[in-house]
């Protein structure tokens, strides 16, 4: 039915039967009954309209479904047609909320930094990442200007410019960072903002692996090319000079072999392909075969004990070997002859620990922080000497975050060393019993 006559019809039976009502009295009673009869009516009607009016007054300055006031004929249909607004309203504004929640919680969880700026650049908003890496503070910075936040001669360029479609590289509070404005809707710009420097950190390390593993493979590949050169343009040499040449590349074979058999070995630790499967290790039978590895390494020309007190654990068998065969090793290679080195393994308040003990040649301070970096070496020329591949101590460390173990150097040059390695209680075994559980 049409709206207009959903108001008008019922309003004019209403005024009918006033009229007809007043009609019946002054038949009966007269014109003078009939006229003030008519008048309180009018004025009851007056101050019931007047009422609805001041209720919706009051009801619009705070306009909620649930107060919403009950009505009398008109005000009826007004007062449905309101509540059922008020009430999609409510709906909407729910739904919104909701999402807008969602949204808050994603931009709070986005590694991405993402600042609103208006056409001006006063910032409106930004999220917990973009705090961290421009250094702002949204309830402290809001409504300030961005370039007064972000002092970089490099940003303030890439303002000026206005050159939006790239991005920009800088390098602000000791992080890389890719930084590109967006803008959106007519007064409004986005700031976003990736941190590369773990990306860079990577690709340099990528890098330096890439040049140290190409130099250090050049070396031994260098020698005997030129061994095998000499060898196939002089074909009268005498039979010592043809066994040294062969002995010295079959040392530079043996170098490259290794070399490369470690870099193999960290690659199979780095690769999720190869999970550590845990079985109970015997650690005598370990300990043993770490120290016959050693003595044959040192030929006699040191003194290394053992000793072994500790319990069995869960891990890879091999893995512990290669771990605990570099620590024995890097100790003989660089312990002088007559020197001593101790093996120790034993349970320690948080858990195993494997412990090499020399007298060797000491590091100093500043090269122990980098001494599980790939290709590190302290002293280049007695690595080489010595027959290291630069590789040990990172395969040390990849193996103990696979065992949730750490490893602790204490050194001082010209003193010795000591390289402490911690495993968790979680990966021992009861001495005879089953595996405990990780």
């Amino acid at each position: 039915m049409n709206p207009k006559l959903l108001f008008w019809v019922p309003a004019a039976l209403r005024m009918a039967l006033v009229l007809s009502g007043v009609g019946v009295l002054w038949f009966l009673f007269g014109v003078l009954t009939a006229l003030v009869v008519a008048f309180a009516l009018m004025v009851v009607m007056v101050f019931v309209q007047l009422s609805y009016l001041y209720q919706l007054s009051n009801w619009l300055d705070n306009p909620h479904s649930a107060k919403l006031p009950d009505g009398w004929g008109a005000w009826t249909n007004i007062f449905s047609r309101l509540y059922r607004l008020r009430r999609d309203d409510e709906k909407s504004q729910a739904e919104l909320s909701e999402w807008l929640a969602r949204f808050r919680q994603a931009m709070h969880l986005l590694p991405d930094g993402v600042v609103i700026m208006d056409d001006v650049l006063f910032l409106e908003w930004c999220n917990p990442a973009a705090e961290q890496h421009l250094g702002l503070t949204h309830e402290r910075d809001k409504g300030m200007r961005v370039t007064n936040l972000i002092r970089s001669p490099e940003f303030m360029d890439y303002i000026i410019l206005g050159r939006y479609e790239q991005p920009l590289t800088l390098t602000f509070r000791n992080r890389k960072l890719i930084v590109q404005i967006i803008p959106f809707e007519n007064r409004r710009q986005i700031l976003v903002t990736h941190d590369a420097t773990e990306t860079e950190r990577i690709e340099m390390m990528r890098r330096d692996f890439i040049a140290n593993a190409s130099h250090e493979l050049r070396t031994p590949l260098t020698v005997i090319v030129g061994f095998l050169e000499i060898a196939g343009t002089e074909l009268d040499l005498d039979a010592p000079t043809r066994a040294a040449h062969v002995k010295l590349m079959t040392e530079q074979a043996h170098r490259m072999q290794h070399l490369i058999e470690d870099m193999l070995t960290l690659s199979r630790l780095e690769s999720v392909d190869y999970p550590l499967r845990p079985e109970r290790v015997d650690i005598e039978k370990l300990m043993e075969q770490v120290l016959r590895d050693a003595r044959a390494l040192s030929a006699g020309k040191h003194t290394i004990t053992l000793a072994v007190s500790g319990p069995d654990v869960l891990g890879g068998f091999e893995e512990l070997h290669s771990a605990f065969g570099n620590l024995a090793s890097n100790a003989v290679r660089y312990t002088p002859a007559g020197g001593s080195i101790h093996l120790l393994w034993q349970d320690g308040a948080g858990g195993p620990q494997f412990i090499v003990q020399d007298t060797g040649i000491g590091i100093s301070p500043e090269h122990i922080s980098r001494l599980t970096e790939r290709f590190y070496r302290v002293d280049k020329s007695r690595s080489r000497e010595t027959q290291g591949t630069g590789l040990g101590l990172a395969i040390v460390k990849h193996v103990l975050l696979r065992h949730g173990g750490t490893l602790t150097i204490k050194s001082e040059a010209g003193k010795g060393s000591s390289f402490i390695v911690n495993l968790p209680k979680s990966v021992t075994t009861p001495v005879g019993g089953e595996l405990l559980p990780q």
